[in-house]
């Protein structure tokens, strides 16, 4: 019988993610074209990660008849769990295994390797023997098809349409069994459309998704169906994140204008589907959203983002493509709204969707996306941007995350044409601006967003860095969250803001037991220190609070720590 090894190098796309804890539809789909041509083709399904803490994987590897590597990072990202394949990697692991037919899909075979923003991608030809550009589920069901002969396949096919790759989606599910973080620490990342509408007039000038044509919307019913085999096989994290934006699905006269008018009865049907099929899901979030749709019709979008709180669960995002509020920028790279717009749309999400939940966060907030080394960048590009952070955080409005990167080159992009040369000029006052915003902007807002002594519930603990275990929720882009101390890995606890960092947060174990917790997480609580904290450690256990009170140079503080602690 046919071995197939599917290794997830991991995707990171303007539209799709599938880094740890997520998993894209790539491998979904591919397995669900597999199984659909064969369904007793036995698929083995590993990470790269996988394979670089254990080397004894490539033995299993090895006795594959057929490797298939999903890869690409079109936009830089950060990550804590996993980081995406690097084309010198790929090229070790394979070299390793040289007996068996290999296979490459994704964004890399389409656009090449892009590591880090301000290079440009990079191709790797010799180390596989087909690199599919097209869909890699259509690709690979053809070459099964026609008896695994690369000669007798077009690399460039894509599916027809959405429905066609229903039964795929379906089939393919069952995959997500045989990934690491399964079933509490992983998120399955939908798809709900493919295409920009945009397209038509040629999006915007950095961006890979205007190639994939105008809006091809998946039916509801499909992705209703999907989510409910998801379920089936214990997934209980989701995220509608696959589309250029959640509010322009099935947006009516899509095709005939860049911003089709939003369609909320929809987006209703879709959101009340899934609630339906996975009652007991933990995690329903979304990510992109076009600030420019949102600002023309405010009336639709409020009513979809209503829609979005009713049925999701709080700390969700809607992460909007700003890209510049500098207006030479805008114009010269076709960007998709005006810095007025860009504030309506803000305005509009914190209306519906600051309240805090359950969970401790807001429920939904807006997200911007800046990218820098666009055409038509100059220094005052930087002041322009800055102003416009500024005037948010002066006006009481929230933002949950500032993403600042610099544009990676995508080939059959207008950029490509330009490569990293803005960049490379600007790279200095990136830096400045990037420390600046960090400082001024980003702490400040975490601050507002979550102010000292809120409580976060379910972190999951992922890393250790010394002394600190990180940890974050389960959602997309959560706050990282450093907790001073050594927590078994791979636990979920509830914790208690003690302090921010710039994009983070640090926080305690709520409530803490005073009589067993961690020397650095004691010394974190707020009106402590390392004198008090060995005080404490001296005379512990503890029994109530007057014993505690008695230990301690100041009584007047334990009222304030009692907010903190158990005995």
């Amino acid at each position: 019988m046919l071995k197939i090894t599917l290794l997830d190098g991991y995707v990171d796309e303007p539209t799709c993610l599938g880094v740890p804890p997520y998993i894209s539809p790539y491998p979904r789909y591919i397995a669900g074209a597999i199984w659909s041509f064969n369904k007793n083709i036995q698929i083995t399904y590993v990470t790269i990660d996988q394979i670089r803490n254990n080397n004894k994987l490539l033995e299993d590897l090895a006795k594959s008849d057929i490797v298939i590597v999903i890869a690409g990072m079109s936009v830089p990202g950060r990550y804590l769990s996993g980081y995406p394949v690097s084309p010198n990697e790929i090229t070790i692991i394979l070299e390793r295994v040289p007996n068996i037919l290999k296979i490459l899909t994704g964004p890399s075979a389409r656009h090449g390797f892009g590591m880090s923003g301000g290079k440009k991608t990079r191709f790797v030809e010799n180390v596989f023997d087909l690199i599919i550009k097209g869909d890699g589920e259509t690709v690979l069901f053809d070459f099964l098809k026609n008896k695994q002969d690369i000669n007798e396949v077009n690399p460039d096919k894509t599916r027809e349409n959405a429905e066609t790759i229903r039964d795929f989606a379906i089939k393919g599910s069952n995959i997500v069994t045989q990934h690491p973080n399964h079933p509490n620490y992983l998120i399955a990342e939908i798809e709900t459309y493919r295409g920009c509408p945009r397209s038509i007039v040629g999006g915007c000038s950095f961006c890979s998704e205007p190639s994939k044509g105008l809006p091809d919307y998946r039916p509801i019913r499909d992705i209703i169906d999907e989510i409910q085999a998801l379920y089936q096989n214990g997934v209980r994290h989701f995220r509608l994140g696959n589309q250029p934006c959640i509010f322009s699905y099935m947006a009516k006269d899509a095709g005939k204008t860049e911003f089709p008018r939003p369609n909320p009865e929809a987006l209703e049907k879709l959101f009340k589907g899934i609630r339906t099929v996975a009652p007991e899901l933990k995690t329903l979030h979304i990510d992109n959203a076009n600030p420019g749709t949102i600002a023309r019709y405010p009336t639709e979008c409020k009513k979809i983002a209503k829609t979005i709180v009713n049925y999701h669960t709080p700390g969700d995002i809607a992460a909007m493509g700003v890209e510049s509020t500098d207006p030479v920028v805008i114009k010269e790279n076709n960007l998709k709204a005006q810095p007025d717009e860009i504030m309506s749309a803000i305005k509009l999400l914190n209306q519906v969707g600051s309240r805090r939940g359950d969970n401790g966060m807001p429920h939904l907030l807006p997200g911007l996306n800046f990218v820098f080394g666009l055409k038509g960048e100059t220094k005052d590009t930087f002041k322009l941007n800055y102003e416009f952070l500024k005037n948010i955080l002066d006006e009481n409005l929230l933002l949950r995350r500032i993403n600042l990167r610099q544009v990676i080159p995508i080939p059959g992009t207008k950029m490509y044409e330009m490569g990293t040369k803005i960049t490379n000029k600007n790279k200095s006052e990136f830096k400045r601006f990037k420390r600046k915003i960090r400082e001024e902007i980003q702490r400040p807002m975490l601050q507002k967003i979550l102010p000292m002594g809120t409580i976060l519930k379910q972190a999951y603990t992922e890393k250790h860095d010394g002394k600190l275990t990180f940890a974050r929720q389960i959602g997309t882009y959560p706050l990282l969250v450093g907790i001073p101390g050594v927590f078994e890995l791979e636990e979920f606890m509830d914790v208690k803001i003690v302090d921010y960092g710039y994009r983070s947060i640090t926080a305690i174990p709520f409530p803490l037991d005073i009589n067993k917790a961690q020397r650095e997480t004691i010394e974190a609580i707020p009106g402590l220190g390392k004198k008090r904290t060995i005080r404490i450690l001296a005379n512990r256990p503890f029994r109530n609070k007057n014993q505690l009170r008695s230990a301690l140079d100041d009584p007047e503080i334990i009222d304030d720590i009692l907010e903190h602690i158990t005995f």
